[in-house]
């Protein structure tokens, strides 16, 4: 749930029809989370920064999941900046700092959506600049980058920062180079971008990568790039921290998976990790002295729970919510038992019918067996149901 605060400019009306984009006109979307500190400079910045009103048609918009005062404070700074403020206040942050900029971009009506930090990292003046870059190359996307002569990742506290900085630009080029050609810099969260290539109803964010989900899903044509300087954090503390970076690895992860062939595979993988668990297990409970029969049916509970964790967490993350959790657990663990069920009469059935030796059969029926169970698994826990059909 969302609201607008007001009197800055008149509600935000989700089901309201937009007019038709000004030519030239630009929506800047700043994510914000307890940044009240920066607010009075930021604008002041800005202000600065941007062109006369009457020569470039833009709103700054505050989109904002914080706990303190910082939409008071945007409203109080507001009431003497020459370019329309609004600030849309969410009371449930879902998606993080990314799910905050696609809720902007809904609601965006201009040719152009600049996106940028609120902590002054992002340098205001050069907002035209990145504009200015793509109405002249006539470039879909343009990323402020770090990592391009002229550019500068020296607010960057720390080398442990900067190495994991560079770790993660290098491991989501890895992932994908297709998407990413052209953009040296996707961590970047400072881009202008045609409203035009976006479709807001396509995003899947999770953390503050956004730049990495519009490249990936929306797959902007020409890609043109400017130098910046990375700036020391004006005020308030980073939100980089330990949380953010798993929900950056498990966003990576759902990118990559988002096809289904790559999902299978990433199924595949995770069912062979299972077997770890599953020996782990099966150690403790025939040292514990349980017999052995009894303790591979229990043991192999323990690797059906780490698949599932896993394969939540990392495939099928979007589609968790039109099924309660223990109505999930109860189907996978169901469909993962099934398969050693079926598998014995498989093998029975390639060896006495087909004429196979037993190991080609046994490899042959454990491949049909994970191919049904992934299918199974998609439709029968995790595909909505809506879609059924």
């Amino acid at each position: 749930m969302s609201e607008d605060l007001g009197p800055l400019r008149a509600p935000i009306d989700a089901d309201l029809t937009l007019p038709q984009a000004v030519t030239g006109s630009v929506t800047l979307i700043i994510p914000t989370f307890n940044e009240a500190g920066n607010i009075a400079e930021l604008l002041r910045r800005l202000g600065d920064a941007l062109p006369d009103p009457a020569d470039l048609s833009c709103e700054v918009l505050f989109v904002d999941d914080s706990t303190d005062d910082t939409p008071a404070v945007i409203e109080k700074s507001a009431a003497d900046h020459p370019f329309p403020v609004s600030v849309l206040h969410r009371e449930t942050a879902d998606g993080g700092l990314g799910g905050a900029v696609v809720e902007g971009v809904k609601r965006a009506d201009t040719d152009w959506i600049v996106v940028m930090d609120a902590d002054l990292q992002h340098p205001p003046h050069l907002v035209p600049e990145l504009v200015g870059e793509g109405v002249r190359t006539g470039a879909d996307l343009v990323v402020a980058s770090r990592y391009i002569s002229g550019g500068s990742r020296a607010g960057l506290a720390g080398s442990y920062r900067i190495a994991v900085s560079r770790a993660a630009t290098w491991l989501t080029k890895g992932l994908f180079p297709r998407a990413l050609r052209g953009i040296s810099d996707p961590m970047s969260g400072f881009f202008a971008m045609r409203r035009s290539v976006v479709t807001a109803e396509a995003l899947k964010p999770l953390g503050y990568k956004i730049l990495l989900e519009l490249a990936v899903r929306c797959r902007p044509g020409k890609v043109a790039e400017v130098p910046f300087v990375f700036q020391d954090r004006y005020a308030g503390e980073s939100k980089s921290t330990a949380r953010e970076g798993m929900r950056f690895l498990a966003h990576l992860a759902s990118l990559r998976s988002a096809a289904p062939l790559a999902r299978m595979i990433g199924f595949g993988l995770i069912g062979l990790s299972g077997f770890a668990p599953n020996l782990a297990a099966l150690w403790l409970l025939t040292r514990a002295g349980m017999h052995y029969l009894p303790a591979e049916i229990v043991a192999n509970q323990a690797g059906v729970l780490w698949n599932f964790l896993l394969i939540e967490t990392l495939l099928f993350r979007d589609r968790r919510r039109h099924r309660h959790w223990a109505d999930r657990v109860g189907r996978f663990a169901l469909l993962a038992n099934a398969d050693l069920l079926l598998r014995i009469p498989l093998i029975a059935v390639f060896v006495a019918e087909l004429g196979m030796e037993v190991l080609p059969a046994t490899a042959l029926a454990l491949v049909t067996t994970f191919v049904l169970r992934f299918a199974a698994t998609e439709a029968l826990v995790y595909l909505p149901r809506h879609n059924r059909s």
